[in-house]
């Protein structure tokens, strides 16, 4: 799709998809018949993206419970299984068909396109690509759709990394933000200038680059002090199967409308207005195996409806405020994980950290922050303490501990990427 379609003809596409969706999975989602049914739901009747707001949200707890009430085709015709990563309770299995896995490619290839690759790039992915993880083989596909060279190098070993740039000179890099920040400190132990690297460009994974005014963050501004290279940051979840990549002008994560039907809700299901938040709400378009209605992701951000100085008309999104699961009521002060991620990434005297939160014996949040510290002085604990205080308003809980016991915490049995955050709230 053109970049400066009108609005008027988006939609009207959008919701030819969106009707397109409700026939088939009225005819073959188990899940999605039964809402249909015991809502009195005539899929006729919806007809615009304002008509959604008589269907009821679909939960995360919906899928996790009843995973394989969604799927919609029979099994001989799913060709890969891929799984959620399980950060908010069991991961979820998200079935593909050969056609969704055509169209997990388009979304890929629309979002290197955003962040400006080109045939002439190469690629270094330093990511899982394998244990079921979606967007390791949907980068890799929407590369090769793209035409550019690809270095499939997985994750971790900054020493293999920094080797291989050496060797065969990528121009970019697709990488977890706070690995990249490793990979600059072994650079600057091992005396090698990252600038003189052929890397120019990074699309950053996972993690939050920007703060909401889309400045970057402490994890952002560190990066790019120490390498000079342009930051793309992108936002997926393997449910919705599709992206929300940052353009060169860095202000917000672009909708692919073709792909997908965002929304922005309250408390109350409401939608919100722009520059305000509220919950990502996604309806997948063409997606054939487990295409969701009206999903709620439980991550809270802001839109911007404004047409980007890139050009493109498309909604964008702002970087994720939080997990509405993951929020913090803590002696009065609401959190989320990502504020005290920025937090402890500021903190010189905190070389790595989990934050963990657990309910009190009276019910109440309680935060444990499991800390690596510069050295183990008193002189550093007092520092870190008071910046807390001052930064929090609260003094959480602090529990020093070796980086050997951090790692254990960090990468348990089978995860995919490093735990930053436990919830042992009851």
């Amino acid at each position: 799709m053109s970049i400066t379609v009108t609005a008027d003809k988006v939609k009207a596409g959008q919701e030819q998809k969106l009707q397109q969706l409700l026939v088939h999975l009225n005819a073959n989602s188990p899940f999605y018949k039964e809402l249909f049914t015991k809502y009195q739901i005539d899929i006729n009747s919806i007809k615009t993206i304002e008509d959604l707001a008589a269907i009821p949200t679909t939960s995360k707890e919906d899928l996790q419970k009843r995973n394989d009430d969604f799927l919609c085709v029979s099994g001989d015709k799913v060709i890969e299984y891929a799984s959620t990563s399980g950060t908010l309770g069991s991961p979820v299995t998200i079935a593909l068909t050969d056609n969704d896995l055509n169209r997990l490619t388009l979304n890929e290839y629309n979002s290197f396109i955003c962040a400006d690759g080109t045939d002439q790039d190469i690629y270094q992915l330093m990511l899982t690509l394998d244990r079921q993880f979606m967007a390791g083989i949907a980068y890799y596909s929407g590369l090769r759709k793209l035409g550019a060279g690809i270095i499939r190098l997985g994750p971790g070993v900054p020493s293999l990394q920094l080797e291989t740039i050496q060797r065969l000179n990528p121009t970019a890099i697709v990488a977890v933000p706070s690995f990249i920040l490793k990979l600059i400190q072994f650079a600057k132990d091992a005396n090698i200038d990252l600038n003189k690297t052929s890397v120019k460009k990074a699309i950053c994974i996972g993690e939050n680059i920007r703060n909401t005014d889309f400045s970057f963050n402490i994890l952002g501004k560190k990066i790019t002090e120490a390498w000079d290279i342009q930051l793309y940051s992108t936002y997926a979840s393997t449910e919705m199967q599709t992206a929300f990549t940052e353009c060169r002008e860095g202000h917000g994560g672009h909708l692919q409308p073709e792909l997908v039907i965002a929304e922005l809700l309250d408390e109350e299901n409401k939608p919100v207005p722009a520059n305000t938040p509220g919950e990502l709400t996604i309806t997948t378009l063409g997606v054939e195996g487990m295409p969701l209605l009206r999903y709620k992701t439980g991550d809270i951000c802001m839109y911007n409806d404004e047409p980007c100085a890139c050009g493109r008309t498309s909604l964008r999104l702002s970087p994720i405020i939080g997990r509405k699961k993951q929020m913090i009521k803590f002696k009065g002060t609401t959190l989320y994980p990502p504020a005290m991620f920025d937090l402890l990434n500021e903190m010189e005297e905190v070389l790595d950290y989990v934050v963990e939160v657990y309910s009190n014996e009276i019910g109440m949040d309680e935060v444990l922050l499991h800390l690596l510290p510069l050295d183990d002085s008193k002189a550093c604990d007092n520092r870190i303490r008071a910046y807390l205080q001052a930064r929090l308003r609260v003094s959480p809980h602090v529990s020093y501990i070796s980086a050997e016991r951090l790692q254990k915490m960090q990468f348990p049995e089978a995860v995919r990427k490093p735990v930053k955050f436990i919830d042992k709230r009851v």
